[in-house]
């Protein structure tokens, strides 16, 4: 059984690597908890230092997040620039700046050094405006980044794909592209040779932190360390802290193969909230390969969304309208993004922990340039080098200028707990369809009820094990989602995402 339905077009040529899990005691300088981008750029980077890593994750290389992004590489800040001014102050925009450009630049010298065949490249990207939005928001934006030292950057007269938008733009040359499973398998390929081990099926269950660190796995093994790196999505080591200052978004995504030349190469997004964002990625689909055009975008906050069927609909129709050569979506798919209140990433020691425990999460929709940094300021946290960025990234900062969205977020987990006092989405168990879920009152509690394509019903408690809110059937993933911090659970209640480290409860 799949942990989720849908499949995202990211289909390596070469199969996933197999790593074997962790069966019995072991002890390493440093433990990545892991092996998205985060994770493996991380080790990769302290194993070329000369440092012995270990890196453990539930599924295996690439089979979280990573292999859900459309991987566009961009020193464009979803967020824009004068929002970073506004929150972070001058100096902040420009390190953020700064620092995803670098991530770009270390991606292409790994992809280089490593000889990994991931169809790396650069191409511009351009920020365009949606219907109803006028030219003074891509000007304010324009002189922003200016500000923040991205000289390059162009206000244009329009889009080299005027079926998007006939309108202006804002160009950022030197953005990029590639393909992230091919990357990621490469990375972990180069990983093994400077000595990095990489265990898959491997669940973490509890991490301590102090000398030495000790992280507890499913199978009964530890892992002891001396540093050890929590990069899974969102963290599973942390109960409360990290999780009031972001929230889980899913982002839609649908593909399907151009035929005719309508757009250029390039990264395409539009100033809409949620935006779409576009680009075109050669897969190696069919005889010789074929060019698909990839869209993403209506957003919406995990397990708040009854019908997100409708949103791939919604995508489809967008694309369609403006780029008559998109036929019918061959795949479709949604991905999880954790959104900081402050838009940039949470990189560096655990808040309230052991000096020794470090975080990598709030990809705020820029995962994979997100996770190249903290592989870069994580590796330098550990062995004791200065980095610029540790500031602006250091997830205990407080961004007073952000205290609106903190509230409102934080305002908007605690009205989920209302779920506690409605009736179930049906009577009985009897009532789910075949192929579906839905939540079921008995008394006090509230079960989710899964009933299986032969007729079969399974039943296991919709409370989250986190933090106890009621779990959401997701119609399209085929999950149970938790509305409040984002953990996910496949359709029999097993744990796929935390910030949950199990899995939804049995019936009594």
């Amino acid at each position: 059984m799949t942990r989720e339905k849908t499949t995202s077009c990211w289909m390596a040529t070469a199969p996933r690597p197999a790593h074997a899990p962790l069966t019995r005691d072991a002890h390493a300088d440093v433990c990545v908890v892991g092996a998205g981008i985060a994770g493996l750029t991380t080790a990769y980077l302290l194993a070329g230092a000369g440092t012995s890593v270990t890196v453990l994750d539930a599924v295996g290389v690439g089979g979280g997040q990573t292999e859900r992004t459309t991987a566009h590489l961009a020193n464009a800040i979803d967020d824009r620039f004068y929002e970073m001014e506004r929150l972070h102050g001058a100096d902040g925009a420009r390190l953020a700046g700064e620092s995803h450009a670098a991530a770009i630049d270390r991606i292409e010298a790994i992809t280089r050094t490593e000889n990994i065949a991931c169809g790396f490249e650069r191409l511009d990207g351009y920020l365009f405006l949606a219907p109803d939005h006028e030219r003074g928001l891509l000007q304010r934006e324009y002189d922003a980044c200016l500000r923040a030292g991205l000289i390059d950057v162009q206000l244009v007269d329009s889009l080299p794909a005027p079926t998007l938008s006939t309108g202006p733009a804002l160009r950022f040359p030197r953005q990029g592209q590639f393909h992230p499973l091919e990357y990621l398998y490469g990375l972990a390929d180069a990983l093994g040779k400077k000595g990095g081990r990489i265990f898959g099926d491997t669940q973490v269950k509890r991490i301590d932190g102090g000398r030495p660190a000790r992280i507890q796995t499913d199978r009964g093994p530890a892992l002891t360390c001396s540093h050890v790196v929590v990069a899974t999505n969102t963290p599973v080591n942390d109960l409360v802290t990290i999780h009031t200052k972001q929230a889980a978004y899913r982002s839609y995504v649908v593909a399907a193969p151009i035929t005719n030349a309508t757009i250029p190469k390039g990264l395409y997004w539009d100033t809409d909230d949620p935006y779409h964002y576009v680009r075109l990625q050669n897969l190696p689909s069919g005889p010789g390969g074929r060019q698909y055009l990839i869209v993403g975008g209506e957003d919406h906050k995990t397990g708040q969304e009854a019908d997100p069927e409708e949103r791939f609909r919604r995508l489809e129709a967008w694309t369609r309208e403006r780029l008559p050569g998109f036929g019918a979506a061959e795949y479709k798919w949604s991905g999880q993004v954790m959104e900081t209140i402050d838009g940039l990433a949470f990189i560096g020691r655990n808040p309230g922990d052991e000096p020794n425990v470090y975080v990598a999460t709030g990809d705020s929709g820029m995962g994979m340039t997100h996770g190249t940094i903290a592989g870069m300021l994580l590796s330098d946290l550990i062995l004791g080098r200065d980095n610029p960025w540790t500031s602006l990234y250091d997830p205990s900062r407080k961004t007073l200028r952000a205290a609106g969205e903190y509230t409102r977020e934080n305002l908007n987990v605690a009205w989920q707990y209302t779920d506690w006092l409605t009736q179930g989405e049906v009577a009985s168990a009897d009532q789910v369809r075949a192929d579906s879920g839905a939540i079921v009152r008995r008394g006090l509690t509230k079960i989710a009820v899964y009933r299986d394509s032969q007729g079969k019903p399974h039943e296991r408690s919709a409370t989250c094990p986190h933090l106890g809110c009621v779990v959401q059937w997701n119609a399209a993933e085929k999950t149970w989602d938790c509305p409040c911090h984002g953990s996910r659970f496949d359709r029999l209640g097993e744990v796929i995402c935390g910030p949950a480290v199990s899995n939804l409860a049995p019936v009594e």
